[in-house]
């Protein structure tokens, strides 16, 4: 009998350009269901800014019923009021999806590019093609907040997939991965 699926709402955080992408992980499949941004950089007001995030992520929550919350860790720039204005975007989001009962998990951008490539220094670009072939979809986002927040979600799900199954051991390439992971081969 198979588990139930699972629904996974990753979040790239930000007050000009937020990123959000989710899917659907049933056994070892992983399906798109959304890919996305919110552009609150539109609105001039700093707290309607923030409103907007929190019912953003709120009706996504509603509508696909997700659950599992993961979201991008700010990485530290120079520019303090980036920061704070990243740190709120951040904090908004993840208080709708308390609100909503979900448990968080944060993850850092190089692990986020790490799981998803194999390399943490991976490009943009690199992230968006692997997510394509993992999820088999050929659209290119307009933006690339969209695919990095649905970096963030199969990361999510790569990291629980490797301690449910137990695959803490060290791959040496593709080939190795393909040999070690038959089923999840398509």
């Amino acid at each position: 009998m198979q588990a139930a699926p699972t629904i996974v709402l990753g979040i790239d955080p930000g007050t000009v350009v937020m990123g959000y992408g989710l899917i659907k992980v049933t056994g070892n499949k992983l399906e798109l269901l959304e890919l996305d941004i919110l552009r609150p950089g539109k609105v001039d007001d700093p707290y309607k800014k923030l409103h907007l995030i929190y019912n953003t992520v709120s009706g996504l929550i509603i509508k696909y019923k997700p659950s599992v919350f993961a979201i991008e860790a700010p990485f530290f720039g120079k520019n303090v009021q980036s920061m704070l204005k990243l740190g709120r975007a951040q904090g908004v989001a993840i208080a709708a999806a308390m609100h909503h009962g979900l448990d968080v998990t944060e993850y850092s951008p190089k692990k986020i590019k790490q799981s998803v490539t194999g390399n943490g220094n991976a490009s943009k670009e690199q992230v968006l093609k692997m997510l394509q072939q993992l999820l088999q979809f050929k659209e290119n986002p307009r933006y690339l907040d969209a695919s990095d927040a649905l970096a963030v979600a199969v990361c999510h799900y790569l990291q629980q997939n490797k301690v449910i199954t137990g695959t803490k051991t060290r791959l040496s390439g593709w080939n190795d991965f393909i040999q070690k992971n038959p089923a999840r081969v398509k």
